[in-house]
């Protein structure tokens, strides 16, 4: 009997990862430490949604000790260029605005400075003038002809409109006994990463060369526009990233145009620079996913088979079409289908842009916007027939017996057998018990419905699958784009020690584990004689442009080609070893931590021994091709082929399969989910590591579950941004996630060097879906749309559906904040009316009542100015503040109107004020509404309602002290005030 090797993959063995990981002792950018010299960098972001820059003043930053300098956009118009978009159309996308803002929170300038603090302080000095424009936030709302155009080189706020037609959907329209539509209005949301963008950036200029150290995580492809934008060739971009990143869940792919303004700054001052973006930057200005207005219209019969679909996609990409969008779109156009054998499909894709954040990648991106609509309508044609939603399901699913299976669309699906997966599911989930436990609920009158969903789970994308988005004859004048290249380095040092480079950016998954698992399974050794080295330097490691951690591609691609380099270089060994031991290559087995022969255990070598051959004895090697050294592997599957003249696409290589189910109950009053039971059936192939699947799953459904229930990045209809800070972005935490239950199958994939495919994406695409089908079965709902916030579900409960939001238009009740407040109050004063009407109108008086005023100064007998200095929460900034007084009645009665403006925000309003004698003194009564814009408003309701009324109520209970107010409110206002400035995190 031979030596033998246990295998690790398929074993949850212990990750390599978590030692350091768990001690802190983790490297992540900004762990890394700089060069001596090092500026740090702050980004001054526009208040505005829409407006024009009239000027941009930096003399009072750049005289404060300790700024180096700032630049504006226009002053970077001699060394970089715009972002190239992934469409041709005529969007000069800037990394820092030069005459023009188009969302809240796009840069405007970058101050630098000897730190971080005396950068941000740098911030506020700079004085911007802007001429404000009328704004456009809903996607349906920006197609309309009179809607603001936001950039006029384009002419219209759409920059793409393409349909499609798969078999034969008229005729299966014109005979189907049913049709039914749904119309769901799919919201913003974004990854929150723990670790935000991160960017260290050095000129060379002896060769015009830039290196920039990033927590990027690609795809690659974005290097190609970096290194445009910088205009320099791509071989004079070194993009590096940490050996650790915080987590991306694919937003991390948009700090491109981050490298771009510090890269440049870098190059301008002559000299390394820093920048870290803060939590108020990454929510405001980051990555979102995209929001989709989609309809879709099924052709069924009475048994609920679906015959044909007509999808109505309108995409809201936000103010730039930043490469690679429309990918979000586009991504899911071979499974438009989902699980279902449906033949004949007809689509319309139209792409808008609006005066919101850039949209870019984001985990499952593309996939919940489709699964959405598709799942609630099985859902809506199992109610309309009277029919087990369940069964409906069944009857459209693919059968078993026909994989691999080419969709309608041109998807090609490896494997599977979904029948399977369900009645696992059913089973080991306990759905019977379930819909009992349902019955017994509602027959005691309680709220309680049951969800399913069916998803198929793309991994691997086709990196041709945007070209989907041009023409037949666009795409033969561009040349065909398609592969999903994947490459791997596999390196012998002179001792046999093992090392693996990939080109994938781990941001948690695990990378170094798995991968340690899968070459040690190759050589037959421990774990520990392997190094995974995952961080990426495209000056050194070899990549493509496909290169990065995205579309759940690591298990599938990365350690596929690490598998399949390993196997080559083994083969190598093999023949070393073979010539030393006088054994045919043929017959030796790598096992046990030596290389020989399989039923002879006493002819063999050390493995490290042959390892080390090529290093110290290059002489004793046979006629090969290269030595054993080195091998660096490159993949790319031939299944993944260009769009046909059709535009049929395989857009991913594999395809995992979800089935979902839930039982959730509504609390009638509060409105507030319990998730009863939630059980989620996987088919990834060949699992490698089943704890790290567990993981994947469970984190899934974590950030799926947000989602569902908590998230949504919300805008005002002026385009403010409304969602700032993680008080009104709220994020579920361990208490909110109920305990899952988690069943696999395996189908390997014949398509994939280890048979896995992805399953990290999975439940971001299936359980926001799934969960609103229990709330739609328990409510009796006929349309819902995220998220199901308790507010919401309260006055559905109540029995009142969702409101349906006028055409192109979101209605004001349905905004998820109000950046407008009102408030009334009075305070009794000793002194005469006409005493208190000379105290406003007198430049001292106002200095010393007015919160965080520095000074007022007196324009006429009703206009003054001042700068003041006021914070809400985390946000604090100075602003110039604008005050007028009308409508004089004196001495009773005056309107006192001001406005403010800052870098960190706007704002404005106006109050009423009485001045009545009651008694020996006056009554000062005040009736105010107020509103904010810019990062201020982004803080959101939470605080700010609280905020104004402090501030505005803090004013006058000012002015009443001033004027000698009652000696009850000597005694009480200022120490309320003060508690409630502390409670409320104000700063005055």
């Amino acid at each position: 009997m031979g030596i033998e090797h246990i295998p690790f993959v398929g074993r949850s063995v212990a990750r390599v990862e978590d030692a350091g990981l768990l001690s802190g002792r983790g490297r992540y950018i900004d762990d890394l430490g700089t060069k001596p010299g090092t500026l740090h960098a702050a980004i001054l972001r526009s208040p505005h949604a829409h407006a024009d820059i009239l000027a941009i003043d930096a003399a009072a930053a750049l005289a404060l000790p300790g700024i180096a300098a700032v630049f504006t956009g226009r002053d970077l118009l001699d060394i970089t260029a715009g972002l190239v978009p992934a469409l041709r159309a005529a969007l000069d996308a800037r990394a820092v605005a030069v005459d023009r803002v188009r969302y809240v929170g796009e840069p405007v300038a970058v101050v630098l400075a000897i730190d971080r603090y005396v950068a941000e302080d740098g911030c506020d000095l700079v004085e911007v003038a802007y001429r404000p424009r009328p704004a456009v936030v809903d996607p349906l709302a920006a197609l309309a002809p009179d809607a603001p155009v936001l950039h006029e080189g384009v002419g219209a706020n759409q920059v793409s409109d393409r349909s499609f037609r798969y078999g034969d959907p008229e005729a299966a329209f014109g005979r189907a006994k049913h049709t039914l539509s749904v119309t769901v209005r799919y919201p913003r949301n974004t990854g929150s990463p723990m670790e935000t963008y991160g960017v260290v950036a050095e000129y060379d200029a002896a060769d015009d060369s830039y290196d920039v150290l990033a927590n990027f995580q690609g795809p690659f492809s974005i290097h190609a526009v970096v290194a445009r934008a910088l205009k320099v060739p791509g071989n004079r971009l070194r993009l590096r990233t940490p050996p650790d990143s915080g987590g991306s869940f694919g937003v991390k792919q948009g700090v491109a145009p981050y490298a771009v303004v510090i890269a440049a700054a870098a190059r301008k001052v002559g000299r390394p620079v820093k920048w870290v973006e803060d939590r108020l930057e990454h929510l405001a200005a980051s990555v979102s996913a995209t929001n989709r207005v989609t309809t879709l219209t099924a052709a069924f019969d009475d048994e609920g088979r679906v015959e044909a679909l007509d999808w109505d996609q309108v995409e809201d990409c936000g103010a730039y079409l930043r490469a690679p969008e429309p990918a979000t779109l586009y991504r899911m156009h071979g499974n438009m289908t989902g699980a279902y054998a449906i033949r004949n499909v007809r689509m319309r894709n139209r792409v808008v842009l609006t005066n919101k954040t850039p949209t870019g990648l984001v985990r499952g991106f593309g996939g919940p916007q489709v699964y959405y609509p598709l799942e609630r309508l099985m859902q809506r044609i199992a109610v309309t027939l009277g029919l087990d939603p369940l069964e409906v399901i069944r009857r459209n699913l693919i059968p078993a017996d026909a994989f691999p299976y080419r969709t309608a669309t041109g998807a090609l699906y490896d494997s599977g057998n979904y029948q399977h997966a369900l009645d696992v599911a059913a089973r080991d989930g306990g759905l019977d018990a379930l819909v009992r436990r349902r019955a017994e609920a509602r027959a005691t009158g309680r709220l309680y419905g049951i969800g399913y969903t069916a998803a198929v789970e793309p991994s691997v994308s086709n990196m041709g699958y945007i070209t989907t988005v041009l023409t037949a004859a666009e795409r033969a004048k561009a040349g065909p784009k398609n592969g999903a290249q994947a490459t791997a380095t596999i390196t012998l040092d002179p001792v046999g020690a093992v090392t693996v480079q990939v080109a994938s950016v781990p941001q948690g998954q695990g990378h170094r584990t798995v991968l340690a698992q899968v070459v040690a399974d190759v050589f037959g050794i421990g774990l520990d004689q392997i190094r995974v080295t995952a961080d990426l330097d495209t000056a050194k490691d070899a990549w493509s442009i496909a290169s990065g951690n995205y579309s759940s591609r690591f298990a599938a691609a990365v350690a596929g080609v690490a598998h399949q380099a390993a196997v080559r270089l083994r083969e190598k060994l093999a023949a070393v070893a073979a010539t030393q031991l006088n054994l045919r290559a043929d017959d030796l087995v790598f096992a046990g931590g030596r290389v020989g022969s399989r039923t002879n255990p006493d002819a063999s070598l050390p493995f490290a021994r042959v390892a080390a051959t090529a290093h110290w004895s290059p002489g004793l090697l046979p006629d090969m091709d290269g030595a054993p050294i080195r091998e660096t592997a490159f993949w790319t599957p031939p299944q993944l082929t260009a769009p046909d003249e059709a535009d049929a696409i395989n857009s991913s290589l594999c395809h995992g399969f979800i089935f979902d189910f839930c039982a959730v109950e509504v609390d009638p009053v509060t409105g507030k989910i319990a998730i009863d039971r939630y059980v989620t059936m996987h088919d990834c192939g060949r699992i490698l590591h089943p704890g790290m699947v567990e993981g994947q799953v469970r984190g899934g459904f974590a950030q799926a579950l947000g989602a569902a229930v908590y998230e949504e990045l919300a805008y005002g209809e002026d385009g403010a941004f409304l969602s700032g800070t993680l008080a009104d972005y709220l994020l579920p935490t361990a208490t909110e996630m109920p305990d899952l239950t988690v069943l696999h199958v395996e189908s390997p994939s014949p398509f994939t060097p280890l048979g896995a495919k992805g399953v990290g994406e999975g439940n971001c695409m299936s359980t926001p879906v799934c969960l609103a089908n229990a709330v739609a079965d328990a409510l009796g709902l006929a349309a819902i749309d995220l998220p199901l916030t308790p507010a919401k579900l309260a006055a559905l409960a109540a029995g009142r559906d969702e409101p349906a939001p006028p055409a192109g238009q979101r209605p004001s009740a349905a905004k998820p904040g109000d950046r407008t407040m009102r408030g009334e109050g009075s305070a009794l004063v000793a002194a005469a009316p006409e005493a208190v009407w000379a105290m406003l109108l007198d430049p001292d008086v106002l200095a010393s009542v007015i919160p965080g005023a520095h000074g007022v100064r007196k324009c006429s007998d009703t206009h003054f100015t001042a700068e003041v200095t006021l914070g809400v929460g985390p946000v604090k900034g100075r602003y110039k503040a604008d005050i007028r007084l009308s409508d004089l009645d004196a001495p009773r009665a005056a309107t006192l109107a001001g406005t403010v403006t800052g870098a960190l925000g706007n704002g404005g309003g106006s109050g009423r004020i009485t001045l009545t004698p009651e008694g020996p003194g006056t009554r000062i009564g005040y009736a105010y509404e107020a509103a904010v814009g810019g990062k201020v408003a982004a803080v959101g309701g939470r605080l700010l309602d609280g905020a104004a009324r402090v501030i505005i109520g803090g004013f006058f209970a000012a002015l009443a002290r001033r004027a000698g107010g009652s000696a009850g409110a000597r005694a009480n206002a200022p120490g309320l005030l003060r508690r409630l400035l502390a409670r409320l995190g104000i700063t005055r």
